[in-house]
């Protein structure tokens, strides 16, 4: 099962990182490539030359050149790798990763690495219960890392009870279960449009909005961590990719978006329309720059096609189309209205009267109306959060 997969093992300052040889020992056993960080103070528990010995690779622990004169780089490691396992993570680590801090090369790799990470935490009874070190570990989960209970038994400290990094063969079982778990939308077919579109007045003026894409962006790497290929189709933004399954198609105007959506939503299993395309455009662009010469000027708009209601028109039984809402007042009247006439299994609902919900900031509120289930309001969260949330509720409709 665990064959060929790629683990990073970061070991931490703590009497359990002896603990740390067998496990090493394990993973290879069971077929794994395994490299080791460590920080400096794990060294005065276990030596590099053990490690380095069991694992075949050399042991890393600070940003040092190695034989060749080359950096040890931070982000390569953190690419490589298919799980970074932190065991056993002291609560010093554990406090710096959930905070951010980064001043060591374990720590730098976990804030650049993009593989799951499980966290088997080792410490004194009384450390491990402390409110911070709670909190901490509820910070890591939310995260979206396993973190692993501490075993009760005897402790360095001469206490007993829970703080005991767990035994090697649990952590390994730990790993093969979290590596074997099926992802949801493993091999689905997703389309997301995000962004706003933009309507040309001239070659330099336009009609858009304040849409970011943020919303659409999570969305895409929420289902690209759940298996699922992705189609994003996006307006003018920032869109940073951090999945090999998404693939950014640009777009302007609402035309260029509904042409790209058109040509791939037949062989689309989920299609989330959560882009904010402009309703009207204007009817007969300018060639040239329009020049100011009154007081006053008129634009004739014409109706854009209603790319989500067009789609809706050809939705075929096995597919799901989830649709969006941004309204200022009679919001779930209208959002009902909209997932009715265009065909929805499921509408996210923003309401611009809530505080840090809508366009160009990093959290939303929303509430979630489907066909088949009762609406679900959500608290204010990270755009990622809501994300997940979404995601949820179309595994939930999809299955």
């Amino acid at each position: 099962m665990l064959k060929g997969k790629k683990i990073l093992l970061g070991v931490c300052g703590s009497i359990a990182a002896y603990k740390s040889a067998l496990l090493v020992r394990l993973l290879i056993k069971a077929g794994c490539e395994v490299r080791v960080i460590m920080t400096v103070s794990a060294k005065t528990f276990i030596t590099p030359l053990t490690l380095s010995t069991l694992s075949k690779n050399p042991v890393v622990s600070a940003f040092e050149k190695d034989d060749r004169g080359q950096w040890e780089n931070h982000v390569e490691l953190g690419l490589w790798a298919d799980l970074f396992l932190i065991a056993p993570a002291s609560a010093n680590t554990m406090a710096k990763m959930a905070h951010g801090l980064c001043d060591n090369l374990l720590t730098a790799v976990y804030l650049s690495a993009k593989c799951p990470v499980v966290i088997a935490p080792a410490m004194d009874l009384d450390m491990y219960r402390h409110p911070a070190t709670r909190q901490n570990l509820k910070i890591l989960q939310s995260f979206g890392h396993l973190v692993l209970d501490a075993e009760h038994g005897e402790l360095a400290s001469g206490l007993v009870g829970e703080g005991r990094m767990a035994e090697p063969e649990h952590l390994l079982q730990q790993v093969e279960e979290h590596l074997s778990k099926k992802k949801r939308f493993e091999g689905k077919q997703v389309l997301i449009t995000a962004g706003p579109t933009y309507e040309k007045i001239d070659p330099v003026r336009f009609i858009g909005n304040h849409s970011s894409g943020k919303m659409g962006l999570a969305l895409a790497h929420a289902m690209a961590s759940e298996g699922a290929r992705i189609h994003l189709i996006a307006g003018p933004g920032q869109y940073k990719l951090e999945s090999e399954l998404i693939a950014l198609t640009h777009v302007s105007s609402a035309d260029e978006m509904y042409n790209e959506v058109s040509a791939k939503y037949d062989q689309t299993d989920i299609a989330i329309f959560a882009a904010a395309v402009a309703d009207y455009r204007p009817i007969a662009p300018a060639e040239e720059k329009i020049k100011k010469t009154g007081d006053s000027m008129t634009i004739e708009l014409v109706k854009n096609k209603d790319i989500a209601a067009e789609m809706g028109k050809r939705k075929a039984k096995s597919q799901v189309n989830v649709g969006f809402a941004l309204e200022t007042e009679k919001e779930e009247q209208y959002a009902k209205e909209k997932m009715d006439k265009k065909k929805f299994d499921l509408i996210v609902l923003n309401s611009l009267n809530d505080n840090g919900a809508g366009f160009s900031v990093d959290t939303n509120k929303i509430t979630i109306f489907s066909v088949d289930q009762p609406k679900r309001h959500f608290e204010l969260k990270s755009k990622q959060k809501v994300a997940e949330d979404i995601v949820n509720c179309i595994h939930e409709t999809f299955k």
